[in-house]
């Protein structure tokens, strides 16, 4: 099995009624792939997961987002879920999460709702991606280039529509991921 993604750390950044499989989807790959995952949530405790419309499990929160910095991760994960998504991008503190790792070039993977967080951090811009459909107003809005496919890959930047894609998604953002890995992660291979 290949560790394309050793020795990296990355952040998982949710609220409650986050969609369960695109976290558990991603993360489970991401783990296989030999990453390092850890689950942020502005509180402590458990974060609840949804299934479409139905309760799903509950999550340990690893790190509140309040401990959480960029320069301890090597790449970060947005689930969806329409409530989740809507909470976060009104958290200033997950804002500036968000952006922080743009702006250090850090990739970042987001699926179905989650790229409204990308909007409120200002960084689609000028940027190809994709997201459920009933963003694309305001990506579009925002200045990105909303496309219609199973993943959209742009610089350090992954994005995709729903679970049905979730298999795309997680080659796509191994590989982007992978390809942005420090020289010190690699280093540790040799």
């Amino acid at each position: 099995m290949l560790q394309e993604l050793a020795g990296l750390r990355i952040a998982i950044l949710v609220e409650d009624a986050f969609e369960q499989v695109e976290m558990t989807g991603p993360r489970d790959a991401f783990i296989e792939a030999g990453a390092q995952m850890v689950l942020i949530s502005p509180h402590e405790g458990r974060v609840q997961a949804w299934n479409g419309r139905t309760p799903g499990e509950q999550f340990s929160v690893e790190m509140k987002l309040a401990e959480a910095h960029t320069s301890d991760f090597n790449g970060l994960l947005l689930p969806g879920g329409v409530l989740s998504a809507d909470v976060l991008r009104t958290n200033p503190q997950a804002v500036e999460l968000v952006r922080g790792f743009a702006q250090e070039g850090k990739p970042i993977a987001a699926i179905c709702h989650a790229p409204w967080m990308l909007v409120e951090a200002d960084l689609v811009r000028d940027r190809n991606l994709t997201s459920w459909p009933s963003l694309q107003t305001d990506i579009r809005n925002a200045g990105g280039n909303w496309l219609d496919r199973m993943v959209v890959e742009d610089g350090a930047l992954v994005t995709s529509r729903k679970p049905d894609d979730i298999a795309a998604f997680n080659v796509a953002a191994i590989a982007v991921f992978a390809a942005a890995r420090p020289v010190s992660a690699r280093l540790l291979e040799n």
